[in-house]
């Protein structure tokens, strides 16, 4: 960088004085503070697009390296199943997805929820119940209901 110290400006100030002249002195000296700090400006953006990048290269970077890691997995566990689906075959003498019939494996019948038909127990509840808990005991559409509860117009 240029080495400017107090001397140095004080001397470029007065050459300015006299050869610019005192009128038209401010209006250059707001004149080139404007254009350094559109410059500083700049060189701030070109900073931080530089930095962007790096980061950006250092991102997909680590992408690749979590990706081949994933990959890596995935090959492993693909390897590790079919061992393990070849040992099962040949204990088992299995092919498919049927049951074996192994020592101390029991086949347990499908589970079935208990709540199967609650269509048909809340549908055997009395209409005289479903009046009085205010119980909805026929549908209807949007439409007619706003038309039932739809003030009358007193004439």
């Amino acid at each position: 960088m240029i080495d400017l110290g107090v001397s140095k400006i004080a001397l470029i100030g007065a050459v300015a004085l006299i050869v610019i002249g005192p009128e038209k002195l401010p209006r250059l000296a707001r004149t080139v503070g404007m254009l350094l700090g559109k410059a500083q400006r700049y060189v701030a953006d070109v900073k931080q697009e530089v930095s962007r990048s790096m980061e950006l290269d250092e991102l997909k970077k680590m992408k690749e390296t979590v990706e081949g890691a994933a990959r890596d997995v995935e090959n492993s566990i693909q390897t590790n199943a079919s061992d393990f689906e070849k040992s099962w075959t040949d204990n088992t003498g299995e092919t498919g997805g049927g049951h074996a019939s192994l020592p101390g494996f029991e086949i347990f019948p499908e589970y079935k929820h208990p709540k199967k038909k609650w269509r048909l127990k809340t549908g055997a509840t009395p209409q005289w119940y479903k009046a009085r808990s205010g119980t909805r005991t026929r549908t209807q559409s949007g439409a007619a209901r706003v038309a039932r509860f739809r003030p009358t117009k007193s004439a």
